[in-house]
């Protein structure tokens, strides 16, 4: 009987796993995590857990008598710490599995300060996991001060939070405007008024010295020289996929793990999918850091130890969620050379990117229709006349025609 490892229980590995099930595969499977808790959904992590609106088990991407019902066994809270593709097998404590077929779903992690910024005095928090969060709920009390270190998605998301519960929000940015790697000028206008509109300070152009006190943070030096009182720090600057355990086994690095168009790793029966992988895309390798892109890649590579011998074609899409406005993406907006605008109802606007003619992504914001559509037409390949998008007489369905 073989045996299907899988190192990472986040979206991707449970994605994997359980699609290997419905497949009727009908050998062992194991999915090893570091963390204590079981596979679990990443997003409202920062949103609705942050909130106190969802309890931990609302988290769980399956029961636990899914785990046990399809012979799928979870080590959690055991770190792998040795991989050996010659020998097939990997070691988790002072056990060693042999594998037939090795996934590699690790994901990613954060970016954190260094320590002579001050990146590891106490109070100093990044958003990524459940302990992550449960370490900082507690200082999410209003009236309190807090410094968020960069003006991404993530950054944003836990600002918004903030001011929501009643604290003091600065967001500090390096880059000219907040959401400058991932969104157009139009889209960083939007949520900049939609931040300050609630209270929160948005900075701009601005770096970080380095964070100020003796065992716990109490202030954020800026380059210029000003000092920002904090209670606690959020450094929200990006996240790089978790690939040592690949690199010491000699596996190729590229963007992350490298992989072909099926999910190949340069050794032979291992795997990749996640956030941790890269595949060929229009001559690059290609991460997307997305829940749908780990379930989809993660099914696909489950199919293709069944042997169903396909490629893997993404279909882009993200969304966040910001005080009462939900951002929902479409596509990539990689080369785009032109955007057009369009109101929606209300306070509803999309986005829509284009390189000459051709649509390739779309931010609505509150606009599911305007999503939907653009998402249709991006995955079926085709386009929607600029002009069209723009006039706002234009009915939206009859794009798809």
């Amino acid at each position: 009987m073989s045996h299907v490892v899988v190192i990472g229980a986040g979206q991707a590995g449970a994605a994997l796993a359980a699609k290997l099930r419905a497949l009727k595969f009908e050998g062992e499977i194991t999915v090893i995590g570091d963390e204590p808790a079981p596979p679990y959904q990443r997003p409202p992590l920062s949103k609705a857990y942050l909130l106190g609106e969802m309890e931990e088990e609302r988290l769980w991407l399956r029961s636990a008598d899914f785990w046990a019902e399809n012979r799928i066994t979870l080590k959690l809270g055991q770190p792998v710490t040795a991989l050996d593709p010659a020998a097939r097998s990997v070691t988790v404590g002072d056990e060693v599995l042999v594998y037939d077929e090795l996934a590699l779903t690790t994901g990613s992690v954060p970016r954190r300060l260094p320590a002579e910024m001050g990146g590891t005095l106490g109070g100093v928090h990044t958003v990524r996991t459940l302990a992550d969060i449960d370490a900082i709920r507690a200082s999410f009390a209003p009236g309190r001060r807090l410094v968020v270190i960069g003006g991404g998605y993530i950054g944003l998301e836990a600002a918004a939070v903030g001011r929501k519960l009643g604290l003091e929000v600065t967001v500090v940015e390096m880059a000219p405007r907040i959401l400058q790697r991932v969104a157009a000028p139009e889209t960083s206008a939007y949520f900049r008024k939609l931040h300050a509109g609630h209270g929160a300070a948005i900075m701009e152009g601005m770096a970080v010295d380095r964070l100020l006190g003796e065992s716990h943070v109490t202030a954020v030096r800026l380059t210029d020289g000003r000092e920002l009182p904090a209670d606690f720090v959020i450094v929200g600057v990006g996240i790089v996929p978790a690939t040592a355990l690949a690199q010491a086994a000699g596996i190729a690095l590229d963007n992350g793990i490298r992989t072909d168009a099926q999910g190949r790793t340069s050794a032979p029966h291992v795997w990749a999918a996640g956030d941790c992988a890269s595949f060929p895309l229009n001559g690059v390798q290609m991460r997307l850091e997305s829940v749908g892109n780990a379930i989809d890649q993660a099914e696909l590579v489950a199919a293709n130890i069944m042997g169903a011998d396909r490629d893997y074609l993404p279909k882009p899409w993200f969304w966040s969620d910001q005080y009462d406005c939900k951002l929902q993406i479409a596509g990539l907006n990689l080369g785009y050379d032109r955007v057009v605008t369009r109101p929606g109802d209300g306070e509803a606007v999309s986005i829509w990117y284009y390189s000459g003619e051709r649509l390739l992504a779309v931010d609505a914001m509150n606009d599911p229709r305007a999503f939907m559509v653009g998402k249709r037409l991006i995955e079926s390949g085709r386009t929607a006349a600029p002009d069209l998008v723009a006039d706002v007489a234009t009915d939206l369905k009859t794009l798809m025609r």
